[in-house]
């Protein structure tokens, strides 16, 4: 083995771990971790997932069968760029609106942006979101029970399906872990799936704030299609052609720290469909 070899299979190797302990690897904060190109670093990545080593997706990789990372590991992954999320999401929800906020990392931004004095009513089956929101007196909490998934962080068993039958948010904010233009939102576990279908179902509108590396990368369960009752929060580096394809079907689409419009409220309670 050369020299060169053996300084790749030493990288691919590191990369490898920060897949395990992570689940995904952005192929632009490897270049600047290893001090190499990205396009070094992208063929890393094809030459690791040729063995199986990983799943290749926009701008990096997720380890190999797109296996859900815990949320208490997610919760420390990207934060910046999920608190830029969690602040234009936040900034679409009208005063006096009942929103339903799904199990996530972004999601839990999200809620800590929830704004303030809006008499809002949040329902969680996420004890982390939950927690967030428990010292707040502006809003009413309501949690949905049951036993805790310990890979998605919250409540998906028959015992929340029972109890979220009874509600009708006006928004859904889910958490999902890839989208495609044709397949729509999907999920990476088919409980949590089939409860995110049951939570879209059951309100009026849905949004979905979902981090670059997501777009494109479709996970092994749908979750809902992309009709126009849906908004999406997307990062303000997300790729052009991709959006301007998800704009043409008539889709409510916000970037994160460049769309002023992500503060107008389009959607308050009043404008819901029955």
């Amino acid at each position: 083995m050369s020299k060169i070899d053996h300084f790749v299979s030493e990288r691919q190797t590191l990369i490898f771990a920060e897949l395990q302990s992570k689940g995904r690897v952005l192929a632009q904060d490897l270049a600047q971790a290893f001090d190499v190109s990205e396009d070094t670093i992208r063929r890393d990545l094809r030459d690791m997932a040729a063995r199986g080593l990983c799943e290749r997706v926009y701008g990096g990789a997720l380890i190999s069968g797109g296996k859900t990372v815990p949320l208490s590991h997610r919760v420390t992954d990207m934060q910046d760029r999920k608190d830029a999320l969690g602040q234009a999401a936040a900034a679409c929800i009208a005063p006096k609106m009942t929103i339903f906020l799904d199990a996530g990392s972004t999601n839990l931004a999200v809620a800590r942006h929830l704004p303030k004095g809006a008499g809002l009513t949040v329902i969680t089956n996420t004890p982390v979101i939950a927690a967030e929101l428990s010292g707040r007196a502006d809003l009413e909490l309501i949690v949905v029970g049951g036993r805790i998934d310990p890979a998605v962080g919250a409540a998906i068993d028959t015992m929340a399906i029972s109890q979220l039958e009874d509600m009708r948010p006006d928004l859904c904010i889910l958490g999902v872990c890839g989208m495609t233009a044709d397949g729509g939102l999907s999920a990476d576990i088919y409980q949590d799936a089939t409860f995110k279908r049951l939570a879209c179902k059951a309100s009026a509108r849905t949004l979905a704030a979902l981090t670059t590396e997501k777009l494109g990368m479709g996970a092994a369960f749908h979750v809902a299609a992309l009709t126009p009752d849906l908004t999406l929060v997307l990062e303000s580096d997300a790729d052009e052609a991709f959006v301007r394809d998800l704009r043409r079907q008539n889709l409510d689409i916000h970037l994160a720290g460049r769309d002023a419009r992500a503060s107008s409220h389009p959607h308050s309670p009043k404008d819901q469909p029955a």
